[in-house]
C-alpha cells in the first residue's frame, strides 16, 4: 500500500439508466489518476484507494474531472479519509434506535458548513424518523433514520432539498463495508 487510504462516494450513479459508470471503469480511472490499489464496493459509486498524498478535496476534484473527461459523466465526488470514515461510523448516535441497517442512512457533506442548511430541519419533530448532525471528528456527517424507507420518507425528502448536491447517502451497511475496506491493512 502507497499512502493514505481515502474513499471516494459518486453522487447519483447507475440510479435507473442514467449515469451510467461501470466500477471496472471506475477503479481504472482513479489509477489512470496516479492513484492505487483502488477497490469498488457495489455499483452505486463507491472507490476506495491509496494516495501518495491525503488531500480529499484534491481527490474528489481529480475524479469528478476525470468522470467528465474519460467518461462522460457528469457527477458530484465526495471524499473522505480512512480516518475520517472511522470517525463517522463510531460517532453515529442513532445506533441504538435503528434496528435495520438498511434504512440507517450517513450522509456526507463536501463541507461541514453545508449541513447549516439543515437548521430548520433538525428542529422540526418527524416523529418515528430522526436527524443527527455528526459531532467532532465526523462534521460533515449526518445521520438519519427512515424506518419506513427512503421512498415514503418526509425526512428523507426535506433532507434532500436543504443539501441538494451538497451530500450522498449511503446506508449503514454499506458505510460498515467502505469503513472495512479503507482500513490499513498489508496488500
Amino acid at each position: 500500500m502507497v499512502g493514505a487510504r481515502l474513499v471516494a462516494l459518486l453522487r447519483g450513479i447507475n440510479v435507473g439508466t442514467a449515469k451510467r459508470v461501470a466500477m471496472a471503469d471506475l477503479r481504472s480511472l482513479v489509477e489512470e489518476l496516479g492513484y492505487s490499489d483502488a477497490v469498488t464496493l457495489l455499483n452505486s459509486g463507491n472507490v476506495v484507494f491509496s494516495a501518495g498524498k491525503a488531500d480529499v478535496r484534491e481527490a474528489a476534484a481529480r475524479i469528478e474531472k476525470g468522470l467528465r473527461q474519460k467518461l462522460g459523466v457528469s457527477a458530484r465526488v465526495i471524499a473522505l479519509s480512512a480516518s475520517e470514515l472511522d470517525a463517522v461510523v463510531r460517532r453515529n448516535p442513532l445506533l441504538k434506535l435503528a434496528d435495520n441497517p438498511s434504512r440507517l442512512l450517513v450522509g456526507i457533506a463536501e463541507n461541514a458548513e453545508d449541513l447549516s442548511r439543515l437548521g430548520p430541519v433538525v428542529e422540526k419533530d418527524w416523529g418515528k424518523e430522526k436527524l443527527a448532525p455528526g459531532t467532532a471528528g465526523a462534521a460533515r456527517a449526518v445521520y438519519m433514520w427512515v424506518p419506513e424507507g427512503v421512498i415514503a420518507s418526509k425526512l428523507s425528502a426535506a433532507v434532500n432539498k436543504a443539501l441538494g448536491e451538497g451530500a450522498t447517502f449511503r446506508n449503514w451497511a454499506t458505510m460498515l463495508k467502505l469503513n472495512e475496506m479503507a482500513r490499513p491493512q498489508d496488500r
